[in-house]
């Protein structure tokens, strides 16, 4: 049969389909929902992740502005849970791991390029996520960090930025010891100054260390860095700070954005990424009292980091604490105190990196987050899975 008579045959077999065939009755697919198939290219900016450690196959994800995420399924199938708060910015989250239904979510952006949104105070769920209240910092604007006291869970820290687009006082470090029914500012330089990050020692749950960053964005510019910006430690549950300065062996002049990290192993091991005229690693050996300077991320070959403003956070392997992760435009690593850096994941998956996660028992089991979504690896790195379906994706502006 040539192609001309097969394609006679073939109409003539489908014309009485056309001729005989019964209208469609939309009726049948009244009951028929959207869902969501996607988005499967990429997903959008990812700013927090915490996982339950008795549990690690729940996690919860927070979004520059696609609210809060959980997945009971190690990341496999995600559900929304925050939805109808009335802001869906997320800057921190963090679960009581002593009670896991108990879960603190801080709102407002803490990266704040000209696409940052602000929230509207910190909230709490104490029934896994099924519902919130506000808790109160309704002024702070964004919510970068929050502690919950390792052996009373009533006393909870949050390390406020602010707001990014002029003065306010509700910012720096706040306390509360009821619960979140009241609160208390503990740590405040002054109201352009917010803090950048705040981490606590896993062996002293009042010692705290807190990164203060003078800051302030407008739409044509960007200013971060000023006098008001250090390093802080407290050795009282957040009560009395004491300053680190250039006689404690960090730069000298203005300081910017400080991304902090203390090393579980061995926690009189802290670091500190500092911007300031020459960006650098630095690193304490006595618990945060005097510093050095390691690797210098003005060096176009050390792969410390870059636009601190962005990103300046580091993590330490909590079982190495010599092994460093920076996250910035890539993900770099250092295996030798912070000397050196090298390039980790690089371009494998989307660039510009906000959030990780590394489990305190498994350190190759590992969550990350960036402009373009979440993804999990479960061989330290080596190899990631992009999760397929976060529809995180963000709408800068529309067009009529």
């Amino acid at each position: 049969m040539n192609s001309k008579t097969y394609s006679c045959v073939a109409a003539l077999l489908i014309l009485p389909f056309f001729l005989f065939g019964q209208p469609l009755n939309l009726d049948h697919f009244k009951n028929i929902k959207p869902r969501n198939i996607g988005p499967a290219g990429m997903s959008g900016r990812v700013t927090t992740i915490d996982v339950v450690l008795s549990q690690p196959e729940v996690i919860y994800v927070g979004a520059a502005s696609g609210g809060v995420w959980r997945s009971n399924s190690g990341g496999i199938d995600w559900e929304p849970i925050f939805d109808e708060a009335p802001v869906q910015s997320i800057g921190a989250i963090r679960i009581n791991q002593n009670n896991p239904s108990e879960i603190w979510v801080g709102t407002g952006e803490g990266n704040p390029r000209n696409s940052q949104n602000s929230g509207e105070g910190i909230y709490k769920s104490i029934d896994g996520g099924k519902n919130w209240k506000l808790m109160g910092l309704k002024d702070s604007r964004t919510i970068h960090r929050i502690i919950i006291h390792r052996d009373d869970q009533n006393t909870v820290f949050a390390g406020v930025t602010g707001s990014a687009w002029g003065p306010n006082s509700e910012r720096g470090v706040f306390k509360t010891t009821d619960g979140g029914k009241t609160w208390r500012k503990v740590l405040y330089v002054n109201d352009s100054t917010g803090c950048a990050d705040l981490v606590v020692d896993p062996t002293n749950p009042n010692k705290l260390i807190a990164a203060m960053w003078e800051y302030g964005r407008k739409p044509w510019t960007f200013n971060s860095g000023g006098p008001g910006s250090g390093i802080y430690v407290s050795f009282d549950g957040g009560e009395t700070w004491e300053k680190r300065t250039d006689k404690d062996g960090l730069p000298k002049g203005d300081l910017g954005r400080i991304g902090l990290a203390i090393a579980p192993s061995k926690p009189n091991i802290v670091y500190a990424l500092v911007e300031a005229k020459e960006n650098a690693l630095y690193k304490s050996y006595d618990g945060g009292f005097k510093w050095q300077k390691m690797a210098s991320s003005d060096n176009d070959d050390s792969n410390v980091g870059n636009r601190p403003f962005y990103y300046h956070e580091i993590y330490v392997d909590p079982k190495n604490e010599n092994r460093i992760f920076s996250l910035w435009s890539i993900l770099s690593k250092s295996e030798d105190g912070g000397k050196t850096f090298q390039e980790w994941v690089g371009w494998k998956v989307h660039p510009d990196h906000h959030a990780f996660w590394i489990s305190p028992d498994d350190p190759g089991f590992m969550i990350e987050g960036n402009d373009g979504g979440l993804n999990i690896s479960h061989d330290g790195g080596k190899n990631w899975r992009f999760v397929e379906n976060l529809p995180l994706a963000q709408f800068y502006h529309i067009v009529h």
